[in-house]
Order: C-alpha cells, then sequence, then structure tokens
C-alpha cells in the first residue's frame, strides 16, 4: 500500500490568526505550512510518517505540496528514505488545484497501481486509533469485495453536523450516503468523516472520471476530498472504521488544542497510531 498525503494547502485561517496575535507567543509559526508545524516533539506531518513506518502499514509516503512550501518539506524529507515530495506548482490560494487534483496528481506522478491511503496534512487522531486495526478492517472489507474502500468515522456534536461530511450506514457500516453539512433535522446520524481514506486499487481510476466530470464546476466541488467519497458511495463499496475523535488544524485556537494534547495528554508516544 501507498501514503499520498495531502499537503498542498495555504493555511490562510491560521496564518490570519497567527499575523493578528499580538502576543509574540506564535510568531515562530508565522509561514510555516500547518502540516509543518511543531505539536509536541516534532512537526505534525512527522506523527504520521513515523507511525505509517514503524507500522509497515505502507512501503512508500507521498506528500503533495505547493511551490510556495515545496522547499520547506524538500529540508523536512531529508530525515526520511521513503517519503517524496511533490509540488502542485501554485503559489497562492487562488491557484490551488483543489485536493481531489492533487490525489490524481500524485498517482500519475508515481505510477501508483496499489492500495492507496490518503491522509489530510492537518489531520491527527485520538490515541484510540491504530494503523493496526484500519489494516485489520480493510482487509476484512476487501474479502468481501476488492472494490471496496473505508473511510473512518466518529461521533460528532447534534451542533457539529453543518460543519462536516455526515456518513449514513447500514447494519454492516457499510456507507448508504454522505450528506455534506447538513442541519441536525435533515440526518439522524451523527458520523462525521475525516480526512483518512483508504481507496481500493480498482477504485483510483474513477478518479478521472469525477475530475472530467467537475471540470467546469467551482474550486470547491474539487476542493474537499469528501466530495470525491460521496459521489463514490454510489460506485464502489465504501465502509467505515470507528474512532473516537480527531485534530484538525484549522485556526490557531485548534492547533494549541492539538499542540497542549501531545504535550501534555498522549500517553504513549511510542506506539501512537501504530
Amino acid at each position: 500500500m501507498k501514503a499520498v498525503i495531502l499537503a498542498a494547502g495555504y493555511g490562510t485561517r491560521l496564518q490570519r490568526d497567527v499575523l493578528a496575535d499580538t502576543s509574540g507567543r506564535f510568531a515562530h509559526l508565522a509561514a510555516v505550512a500547518k502540516p509543518l508545524l511543531p505539536v509536541g516533539r516534532c512537526a505534525l506531518i512527522t506523527h504520521w510518517v513515523h507511525a505509517l513506518t514503524a507500522s509497515g502499514f505502507v512501503d512508500s509516503i507521498y506528500v503533495v505540496t505547493n511551490a510556495l512550501y515545496h522547499a520547506a518539506f524538500e529540508e523536512w524529507a531529508t530525515h526520511f528514505t521513503n517519503v517524496k515530495i511533490l509540488s502542485d506548482q501554485t503559489t497562492s490560494n487562488d491557484e490551488r488545484l483543489g485536493a481531489v487534483a492533487c490525489l490524481q496528481l500524485a498517482v500519475k506522478h508515481f505510477n501508483i497501481e496499489d492500495h492507496v491511503v490518503v491522509i489530510g496534512g492537518d489531520t491527527l487522531f485520538k490515541e484510540d486509533f491504530s494503523l493496526r486495526k484500519v489494516k485489520e478492517r480493510f482487509s476484512d472489507v476487501q474479502s468481501k469485495c476488492e472494490d471496496a474502500c473505508l473511510v473512518l468515522s466518529y461521533q460528532c456534536r447534534d451542533e457539529e453536523t453543518h460543519k462536516y461530511g455526515i456518513l449514513e450506514v447500514d447494519g454492516d457500516l457499510c456507507v448508504l450516503c454522505m450528506k455534506e453539512k447538513p442541519l441536525p433535522s435533515e440526518t439522524e446520524s451523527r458520523r462525521a468523516c475525516p480526512c483518512f481514506y483508504v481507496f481500493s486499487k480498482k477504485g483510483l481510476p474513477l478518479l478521472d472520471i469525477f475530475l472530467e466530470e467537475k471540470k467546469d464546476a467551482p474550486i470547491a466541488e474539487k476542493d474537499a476530498p469528501g466530495n470525491f467519497v460521496s459521489w463514490l458511495i454510489s460506485r464502489k463499496p465504501v465502509y467505515i472504521q470507528e474512532i473516537s475523535g480527531r485534530f484538525d488544524v484549522g485556526n490557531l485556537p485548534s492547533y494549541v488544542e492539538c499542540d497542549l494534547y501531545f504535550k501534555e495528554k498522549l500517553q504513549d508516544v511510542e506506539s501512537y497510531m501504530k
């Protein structure tokens, strides 16, 4: 299996918060890509590389970034032998290709013909998350159907449904549909879906079909990778793996919460996510 970490965002909300902060405590975060932010003892993305490597979950890790942060990621990657960096060649948020197009770019550039785990570069999970459990679950759903894909879900609060893609599932935890940012009254489900997907190699050619269908659509329809998952659900079996929660570094308060957890609350650093 291969891993593609999506890291081509520009972190506009976080950088706006950093520049607006007058305390000076966060000045060192200015102009730093979100995946390279220090979280606990290392960069956010380094937690993923350590866990993916130590668990044997994947044999190669590909990181898609942009031209603005390309050099910083290349320097970071010198510490690892199984990480390769790819730039989407954009230099501003207005030019961004969108996460789905970045995934397609990696698949084509690196000639990926294997199962792929896709990970949001600004996302980490709570301590109960285990790549070993994900691997076992994916093997299980693949035994049912070799086209099957796997996503994660966790329970969000009623007032949070409008922030996320919400999954509705059947008794076998197979996804029936994903409702994009629904009101609490529009679905009984509270299953939020973070950016961590395991796509079957048989599903990868559908990236081309999706993007061809969306070629004239606004960037918002191609940017969030959940839009591809939502589209995929009616075409391939998609199952869920349940987790307790996630950290999504979008602004300064969410970064501070994440960093504090890893500095003070993470119980077993060595086994984290493995």
